[in-house]
């Protein structure tokens, strides 16, 4: 099949500026509710673009850094409490944060106070990153600090977040940190099989235990496949993409001719540092299963990811036109239609 040129306007989307590209491939994410889409845009929207930086003088910052709290399906007393402080604080309320904030001993609650008290805490902050070296949690806000005070050593922070807990999503957001040039977060797998009533239906931490035992159970040629790759995506979406891409790596060695499962250890593959650990694998799957739909949407995916708007508007429209009517080429139409939004835009 011959793949579609791209048109002018997207071939001139993508010769724009590194950040103009970002800052498209967030908006077409967030309307398409693909992915979390937090953190590195609030903390270099003042910057040009330039990968230099992390050697450039840095100046002190208006008003405070942002406060970055992922609790998950946490919905305890003090989880509660946090999130009521958190959106007090990104309303400008610190004062009535701080009040919050100070009630609690978690690492969560130490942090929200020093930073609703902002400026004047860096040293509290600091204070925290020696006491707590092996907490991705306090290592990304220790970056943040330092990034708003106009310190150095921001990056080498956030670089402790990325390696020291990785399979975290404080380790996720310092990775938007550190590769700007890419969209937040990361991409996760898409499945074809919509998830079973008998799951879908149920709170989000039940959910979560059903996949679990029902990846458990998946075993070759059996019939847990579809569980065991939506357990893969729940703990991509809970930021723990280590544990995911170990689900997915197991499915793809018990159902080793299924483009599915296949995919999905790709996708799982794909980080910052090393895209082609994911790229080397989807590529031949182009090769292998020219009709699947799954690995051209994928395929566009990613490259979405790394800020080739072009490259993926060809896979996309790819995928919708190889099973037309297919979940996939339904979710691949959507990616396109926001592109072309978003590009009449800019």
């Amino acid at each position: 099949m011959r793949v579609p040129r791209p048109s002018s306007a997207a071939a001139s989307v993508n010769r724009v500026s590194p950040r103009t590209r970002v800052a498209l491939v967030v908006a077409v994410l967030a309307a398409t509710a693909a992915a979390v889409v937090v953190g590195a845009a609030v903390v270099f929207a003042e910057d040009d673009g330039s990968s230099a930086l992390a050697a450039r003088p840095a100046k002190p910052r208006s008003g405070a850094p942002p406060l970055v709290l992922e609790l998950g399906l946490r919905d305890d007393r003090v989880a509660r409490s946090l999130r009521k402080a958190e959106g007090l604080y990104r309303a400008g309320r610190r004062e009535q944060a701080k009040v919050i904030f100070a009630r609690d001993d978690s690492l969560e609650a130490k942090l929200g106070a020093a930073f609703s008290a902002w400026p004047g805490t860096l040293g509290r902050v600091e204070q925290l990153g020696a006491l707590y070296p092996r907490s991705a949690l306090v290592q990304l806000h220790v970056g943040l600090a330092r990034f708003w005070a106009g310190e150095g050593a921001a990056f080498e922070a956030w670089r402790e977040a990325r390696d020291i807990e990785p399979d975290t999503p404080y380790a996720v957001r310092a990775g938007d940190l550190l590769y700007r040039d890419f969209a937040p977060g990361l991409p996760v797998f898409q499945p074809a099989t919509p998830l079973g009533a008998a799951i879908d239906g149920k709170p989000a931490r039940e959910q979560l235990e059903l996949l679990r035992r029902a990846a458990e159970t998946d075993v070759e040629g059996g019939a847990g496949l579809d569980h065991r790759l939506y357990y893969g995506l729940a703990l991509q979406r809970l930021g723990r993409p280590v544990s995911a891409r170990r689900v997915y790596s197991a499915a793809a060695t018990a159902h080793p001719d299924d483009v599915e499962a296949l995919v999905a250890d790709a996708v799982g593959r794909y980080s910052k540092e090393s895209p082609v650990e994911a790229f080397s694998r989807l590529g031949p799957l182009s090769r292998r299963f020219p009709e699947a739909p799954t690995v051209r949407f994928h395929l566009g995916l990613l490259l979405l990811w790394q800020g080739d708007v072009a490259a993926a508007r060809k896979q996309l429209r790819q995928a919708r036109s190889l099973q037309p009517g297919s979940p996939i080429a339904r979710e691949a139409g959507r990616y396109l239609s926001e592109l072309a939004k978003v590009g009449r835009t800019r």
